[in-house]
This record gives C-alpha cells, structure tokens and sequence, in this order.
C-alpha cells in the first residue's frame, strides 16, 4: 500500500488539538441575519461582516433575480477575452462616481485586489513600506511582487517616516496601511501617512474593506472619513462585507485602472462576476445613498454594545469601529471563551496566532445595523455570564 505523503498534516492537526486551538466549520443554516441558526442553534450572531444587513435587503434581493432572469447565471470568460459585460462597466463607473476617483476595476475579492494590485505595481528593486497589522493579502501582494518589505510598529508615523528617509531618493516606494483594522477595529494613520507619501514622494495606498459602508458620508470609507480625497494613490475597496454581496476593488486614477486590465494576474486570470453579483452590488450603492440611515442604525448599535463591553470589564482594546475585540490573551481561553458563548446563544468566534499575536488571542465581535437593541442585551447578559465563569473580566 501507498505510504501517504500528507500524513504529517495529521501531526499538525493533532498539534492544534492539543492547545485547544482546533476549529471546526460552524454550519450557517438559513439566511445570514442577525439571529441565525448556526449548528443546529438558535443564536445571536456576532461574527458577521454584514454590517448593514444587506445580504438580504429586498432591493438586492429583486436586482439579483432581475439579472439572473435577464443574463443569465455566469459571465462565461475572463475579463480580458469575453467575460466583461455591460452590467460589469456600469457598475465600475459608479463605484468611481461613489469614491469620487476618475476610475475603477472590480475583482473577484477583496484578498484578490489587495495582492493582485501590489504585486502587479511593483517590483523587485522596488520597496514595500507597511503596517505591521496590514492584511494578509496585503503581505502576500508584497511577497509577490519580489519588492523589499519594511515594516513599521502599527500606526507609528514617525517611524515609518524614518523608514523611508534611509532609503535612497530615486527607488519606487509604496506606503500602505489598512483604513480599519481587522482584527482590532481602530483606525489606520491615513493623514498622517498621506502627508508622508506626499512629502518623500511615496505610492500611498488604502485597504478599505472594513471601512466601506461603514465609515465616511454614505459609507464613502477612511479617504472621506478623512477628508484626504486625491491624495491616496490606491484605495482597495470590498463589495463582500457593508455592501453585501462579493468581490473587491481597486480605485483610483484611469492610468492605474488600465494598467491593472493589464498586469493584475486575478483580473487576468480569473471568471468576471456572475451578473446578478455586479446587479447586487449596484443596487447596495443606491440602498446607500437612499437610504443613510442605515449606517445611523450601525453606530447606534456599536456604541450601545462597545460601551457595555467595556462597563462590565471586558478588554476591548483600542477598537473605534464596529469591530470590538474581547481580548482573553491566551489562545486556548479565547477559545473555550468562543466555545461557552455558542453554549448560551451567542456566536462569536474565537481568534488566535497567527492570525494575532501569541498573547492578544480574543473573540472578536461585530454588531450590525440589524440587530435590535433585545439582541445585543441579551449578547451583553451572555457575555458577563460567561466572562465571569472564565475569570476575564478585569
């Protein structure tokens, strides 16, 4: 018989076992609402992206079945041959009119776009200059591109400042931060890093992901928020969490966006979105403009359940966002922190190296526009119920 090559994997998984640090998949039974049935459980759910509901938003809802019945199911090819449609155009040119660039292109992801775009603008005698709490798909573009990779402690200014002052005037330089951070919800340093890029001549780029919809007039993102329009080279975008439905992009100037059609090997190289996806995603930015409110309903939410986290002695450290981080330390507390919450009705997942640092593992929490004020009470009841049991309350 065979001897198989991948039995060290079951090593490994026995390794993760034995921390406490094995998850399996929960099992989403139903639509993705704020009370859901997870594994077979009726629980809150606190694990999210959806930040303002709209996975299920009937305007989305009636634009998808529109253009499934009108387009049919899939786009048939890649961008670059057959693949782009009509539908795909428009909604990149309103994408571009929302974030207030002269042009856009959409990928199948927000990872896709992050990497796709850094490894498509730089090089190897080139250097990545970078957040140390930056996405992974922002390190795995950097790593592709063969650039140099310097990395300055998370929201240091100075020291990425520092960075960029020893290297030698001439060499291509891309500065990049996240606009919100994904696993601990606070803001990147974007003025103070756009005020960098324009004094040493850097490449300034933006990850937005968790700041689109949420963050910003009409959730514009972190270059609203900010009021840095025109001094961010590369804003990335997500079409997969506010707004709902799936994919990413890359906003910018028209010269970046063609060059993109271009070099960016997962525009190249992968199937253009289904039609009803561009439909939907069409339809979320006219939910967002019609309808602000929404976003209200979000930091209503967020502050009400921050705040209540914070009031029963929960470490939620520096989130301004509403991603809330209940930090345990430990991996294996973080997770039977997880564990014993899903026990008693709440689903928030459990977080660890090296997805964070060794000691800030946590269960990171995210509040939506639609869940009601009953939800979250009874999320908060849970949690001082359960962080009493482990002794995390400090």
């Amino acid at each position: 018989m065979r001897r198989d090559p991948l039995s060290f994997l079951a090593s490994d998984l026995d390794s993760l076992k034995a921390q406490g640090l094995y998850r399996h998949l929960r099992v989403l039974e139903g639509e993705q609402k704020p009370k859901a049935s997870v594994d077979h459980r009726q629980v809150v759910n606190l694990s999210s992206n959806n930040y303002l509901g709209l996975t299920t938003h009937p305007a989305l809802r009636e634009r998808a079945i529109e253009a499934v019945r009108q387009l049919g199911v899939g786009s048939g090819s890649v961008r670059s041959i057959a693949g782009t449609m009509a539908i795909h155009l428009e909604l990149e040119r309103r994408l571009a009119e929302f974030k207030k660039t002269e042009a856009v292109v959409v990928f199948q992801s927000g990872f896709a776009a992050n990497a796709g775009t850094v490894a498509a603008v730089l090089s190897k005698d080139d250097v990545v200059v970078s957040d140390e709490l930056n996405h992974a798909s922002i390190i795995d573009g950097a790593r592709l591109s063969r650039a140099t990779i310097k990395v300055f402690p998370h929201k240091d200014a100075d020291a990425a400042r520092r960075i960029l002052q020893e290297l030698p005037a001439g060499q291509r330089k891309l500065l990049i931060t996240d606009g919100v951070f994904s696993m601990d919800g606070d803001l990147g340093a974007v003025p103070a890093l756009c005020a960098i890029a324009e004094e040493l001549g850097c490449i300034m780029m933006v990850d937005d992901a968790h700041a689109s919809g949420v963050f910003g007039r009409n959730g514009r993102g972190t270059i609203d928020h900010f009021d840095v329009h025109g001094r961010v080279d590369v804003q990335v975008g997500t079409l997969s969490k506010a707004i709902g439905a799936l994919g990413g992009y890359v906003a910018g100037s028209r010269t970046l966006i063609e060059f993109l059609h271009h070099r960016a090997r997962p525009f190249l190289f992968s199937t253009s979105h289904p039609p009803a996806v561009a439909a939907a995603c069409i339809a979320a930015l006219d939910v967002l403009e019609r309808e602000p409110e929404i976003i209200d309903r979000l930091w209503e939410n967020t502050r009400f359940f921050k705040s209540g986290l914070r009031a029963l002695g929960f470490n939620t450290g520096p989130s301004e966002s509403p991603i809330t981080p209940v930090i345990a330390g430990d991996g294996a507390l973080a997770m039977k922190l997880s564990d014993r919450l899903f026990q008693e009705g709440v689903f928030a997942q459990g977080i660890a190296f090296p997805t964070v640092a060794r000691d800030k593992a946590r269960v990171r929490t995210i509040v939506t526009a639609t869940h009601t004020r009953d939800e979250l009470q009874f999320a908060l009841d849970v949690f001082a119920k359960v962080g009493g049991e482990l002794g995390i309350l400090l």
